[in-house]
């Protein structure tokens, strides 16, 4: 007799057998704080312990935590038996691969390690695929998708944004796949089912396909294999939902450049995904010559005397009202955009503080030849996908753009220089963002990021701002990025 015993329910669940005791453990092993939950209002009222648990009170989890079965029975001396139906693994090859990728007539030669990553997900399954920013995560995943349409089988493609859909369309074109005939993209607007081989969706536009309050179950049973493209910025219930619903689902990966500090637990994401797979890092992909080569130069404003007592006593978002309403702080942005050679994009967070005010500052101030664009949420997505075409054959544009619609998956391979113009110390909203600057380009000899930081300091207190560019130093020490500092003083 066994201790544990691990069947197959569907390709989202399994079903575990073992003593009531044992499932007490196993609630306990897959289980974690939810993130915030301290101000949660169930937390405070004390209704809620703020525990997120994976392993449900009908005794099933998610199929992708079969990975951490193992240890946790070895650690207590149990006896596991796994149905075999949970462990089969595909007989398929690097040269099985080579000589697939061989027939698809791919107009570049596929890099090694879009090929390794290609045969784990292939092989396994389920997988997370952690490749950097800028390392062609497209590519593999059209490779995936070629793949298993031999097969014919039929696929959804999850992205978190619109402008994704249309890039994500217009990459596997440039692959050689007739996107027209095989893909169908939903977004606001959008008819949700069409007779093609492959779905891109966003996720807001598939959590609304319901029955009553819940998803519409049936809806996602037609898909035989599912991909979450940056994957980190899943919302978790909406995550959770539509993987869960997927029952039918074969093969499920994910997709991201990094997964450090996301918001979605990393426990949550192998239990829906599976195991996490490194295909790439920056650092590395720079020196094969990949990426661009490029420098962080680090801008720190030192304000007034006066100012700095003052901000002693504000709150972060009385501080953070004040850097992005700063007159001088703004000009200084705006002197720096127009005073740098090639594509400049401009990343800011809010759009009426401050994105309408760069735009309007460094539209007046620039030459009527210079094209200049602005692009924040409620751009079209046609009208964003124009900017990025003419950014991509032009050589001195500036765009001004929010971090949420241009920090993540937006291809802009022509560009030259990035330039924080407002503080995070997010990890992957800055190395996303990073991402932006490091795509080969003609004429690219090398790519700058401009790290704008504020220093308000009083004798020992560090201003909150300053405090993320701290963060923001060890994100560039750990990855390996080189930079160098400039202190510079703003002129009242």
């Amino acid at each position: 007799m066994f201790d544990i015993i691990l069947h197959k329910i569907d390709e989202s669940f399994m079903g575990v057998e073992c003593e009531p005791g044992i499932a007490m453990e196993l609630r306990d092993r897959f289980s974690f704080f939810a993130e915030n939950y301290k101000y949660h209002p169930k937390y405070k009222a004390k209704f809620w312990d703020g525990k997120i648990v994976l392993y449900r009170n009908n005794n099933t989890i998610n199929v992708g935590l079969l990975s951490y079965f193992p240890d946790f029975c070895k650690e207590r001396n149990y006896t596991l038996k796994i149905d075999p139906r949970l462990t089969t693994i595909n007989e398929f090859s690097r040269e099985d691969a080579e000589k697939f990728i061989d027939t698809l007539g791919i107009p570049f030669k596929v890099r090694d390690y879009q090929i390794d990553a290609f045969v784990k997900a292939i092989r396994y399954k389920r997988k997370i695929l952690l490749s950097s920013t800028g390392s062609g995560k497209s590519l593999i995943l059209y490779l995936i998708v070629r793949y298993l349409q031999e097969t014919k089988q039929k696929g959804l493609i999850v992205v978190p944004t619109v402008s994704l859909t249309q890039q994500m369309y217009k990459d596997f074109i440039s692959y050689g796949y007739d996107s027209s005939k095989y893909c169908h993209t939903i977004y606001s607007g959008q008819t949700k089912d069409a007779d093609k081989f492959l779905y891109i969706s966003t996720f807001q536009s598939l959590v609304t396909i319901k029955k009553g309050k819940y998803l519409d179950s049936s809806y996602f049973q037609q898909f035989d294999f599912l991909i979450i493209d940056e994957v980190h910025q899943g919302v978790v219930v909406s995550l959770t939902n539509i993987i869960n619903a997927c029952t039918k689902a074969e093969y499920k990966i994910g997709v991201t450049g990094t997964l450090k500090d996301s918001t979605i637990h990393e426990l949550t994401l192998v239990g829906l995904l599976g195991t996490i797979y490194r295909a790439s890092s920056t650092v590395d992909l720079i020196e094969k010559k990949f990426l661009s080569p490029f420098s962080i130069k680090s801008l720190v404003l030192k304000h007034p005397e006066e100012i700095c007592k003052l901000a002693k006593k504000w709150s972060y978002h009385d501080e953070i009202n004040y850097l992005v309403t700063n007159t001088k702080r703004n000009d200084f942005i705006k002197n720096l955009a127009l005073s740098l050679k090639g594509n400049t994009l401009v990343l800011f967070q809010l759009v009426t503080k401050q994105g309408k005010v760069l735009h309007k500052l460094i539209e007046d101030a620039a030459d009527k030849e210079r094209k200049i664009f602005f692009v924040f949420g409620g751009t079209d997505i046609k009208v964003r996908e124009t900017v990025r075409e003419i950014t991509e054959k032009a050589s001195n544009a500036i765009i001004i753009a929010s971090y949420a619609v241009f920090s993540t998956g937006t291809n802009l391979r022509n560009l030259h220089n990035i330039i924080f113009a407002s503080p995070s110390k997010s990890r992957i909203r800055n190395l996303q963002s990073i991402g932006r600057v490091l795509r080969l380009g003609d004429n690219k000899e090398k790519a700058v990021l401009f790290d704008i930081a504020d220093d308000l300091r009083v004798g020992k207190h560090l201003n909150y701002t300053l405090q993320h560019y701290i963060s923001r130093l060890q994100i560039y020490n750990d990855e390996g990025f080189e930079y160098k500092t400039y202190a510079i003083d703003i002129k009242y």
